[in-house]
This record gives C-alpha cells, sequence and structure tokens, in this order.
C-alpha cells in the first residue's frame, strides 16, 4: 500500500534532505516521500558530500517551507529536531507522527574532518531510522 512520507527539520538544509534521499533509494516506488522546514536555509553542501559518500544524490533536491496540504495528508510525519516538533503545524489524527531528536551537524565544530564524520555519523543514524521505519511501515500493511 502506497505511503506519504514527510521529513521535516528546523532549516531542511542538513537531516530532512538525507532522511528523504535515503526514504527515496529505499521505499518502494510508488511512495510519496518530501522534506522540508519550518524555515529555509538552503542544501547544505556537506549533507549531499556526505550522502554522495553512500550512492545517494541529494544534490538537486531544494530546501522548501511545510506545504500544509501535504502535511495533513500525509501517513508518516518524521521530525528530527526539537525545533521543528515544537513549531510543526497541527495535524489530524490520522497522521502518524514520530520524533527523532538527532543532533544538527551543521552545528559541528572543529576541523572539517571532525565536522566531516559529525555528518556520517548523523547520516548513518538516519540510513538506520529510515530503513527501520520503511521496515515497520511495509510490515503492517
Amino acid at each position: 500500500m502506497r505511503q506519504q512520507l514527510y521529513f521535516l527539520c528546523t532549516g531542511n538544509s542538513c537531516r530532512s534532505q538525507m532522511a528523504e534521499g535515503f526514504a527515496r533509494a529505499l521505499a518502494p516506488a510508488d511512495w510519496v516521500i518530501a522534506s522540508a522546514g519550518v524555515e529555509t536555509h538552503g542544501l547544505n553542501p556537506r549533507a549531499v558530500q556526505v550522502m554522495a559518500e553512500v550512492g545517494i544524490d541529494i544534490s538537486q533536491h531544494t530546501s522548501n517551507l511545510i506545504d500544509p496540504v501535504y502535511l495533513n495528508s500525509s501517513d508518516v510525519v518524521v521530525t528530527l529536531c526539537g525545533d521543528a516538533r515544537d513549531k510543526c503545524p497541527m495535524t489530524p489524527p490520522t497522521v502518524d507522527r514520530r520524533h527523532w531528536p538527532l543532533p544538527d551537524p551543521a552545528q559541528a565544530t572543529g576541523s572539517e574532518a571532525e565536522v566531516l564524520a559529525t555528518f556520517r555519523q548523523v547520516r548513518d543514524d538516519i540510513q538506520t531510522r529510515v530503513a527501520q521505519l520503511i521496515h515497520e511501515l511495509e510490515a503492517g500493511q
């Protein structure tokens, strides 16, 4: 059964973009998948870089604001930061809301290698969570 997923974060630049990329790669082809933010911060080039390292191209993604129509018609809405969870508009009770409290890799400090290591760690966590979500949704059908 087709699912509609929505991944939300503050600026739709890193975490939600990576989640969308993994979901598009791992979910059945008929699923509808998008990401958005409570603000738009543009696509983070390091997110593009670390996703390319695992064979997923998100370079053509855009940073989008939350679309209320898409939000309210989604089967599952996942917030990937507290800001998005707290500022996300109300949804109908039919929407399965989930929260994954992930650190913002864009806030990482240190050398370029250390910052990229943080991006990779968050990327790998998102990959695991997205794969589990898809498996759970497929099993429940």
